[in-house]
């Protein structure tokens, strides 16, 4: 094998990744059915202060969801709060904490949708890819449904259309 060949052949299996690939979704439903209350605040450097993740102002009991498939890689306490991680099967990682109740154990499977937890109050959701958290906001989207028109002579009502998920990120949605 020629010198050059062999540069090449070697350069090019330094660029292979490794890993699972990070496919960006269509769109996570929401873990949990409530608004947002503090947003994501990327720190200005690694270790300074920001809000590396989205707070929901959920009811104390509410079910915590999973928001895409994958295994649960932790389930436990740190420093007295209760957090679940999962390992997505997007290649990203999933943080859900300050939950009351775990309902999924560490090697868990789970899929989209999936209850992982309860909450305590206010539930923390991260998202990292690697090491690097990033924004979950415009890759969580909303529930809307269609309005229904009630009959005014008393009959039966029309079956509800099911609600249909849109997120931020996608074009056309507002």
């Amino acid at each position: 094998m020629s010198g050059l060949l062999r540069v090449l052949v070697v350069s090019v299996g330094l660029v292979v990744p490794t890993g699972p690939p990070v496919v960006a979704p269509t769109c996570y439903p929401p873990p949990v059915d409530a608004p947002v209350a503090v947003p994501y605040r990327a720190p200005a450097c690694r270790y300074c202060a920001g809000h590396r993740g989205i707070d929901y102002a959920t009811a104390p009991g509410a079910p915590v969801r999973a928001m895409e498939a994958g295994t649960v890689s932790f389930a436990g306490d740190v420093a007295g709060t209760t957090y679940l991680v999962v390992e997505q099967s997007d290649g990203r990682r999933a943080t859900y904490g300050r939950l009351a109740r775990l309902t999924a154990s560490t090697g868990d499977q789970v899929r989209a949708g999936d209850r992982v937890g309860v909450a305590v109050g206010q539930v923390y959701v991260g998202l990292r890819v690697g090491d690097e958290y990033i924004d979950p906001t415009p890759l969580i989207g909303r529930w809307r449904r269609a309005a229904r028109l009630v009959p005014l002579d008393g009959g039966n009502r029309p079956p509800a259309r099911p609600a249909r998920l849109e997120c931020p990120m996608q074009p056309g949605t507002r």
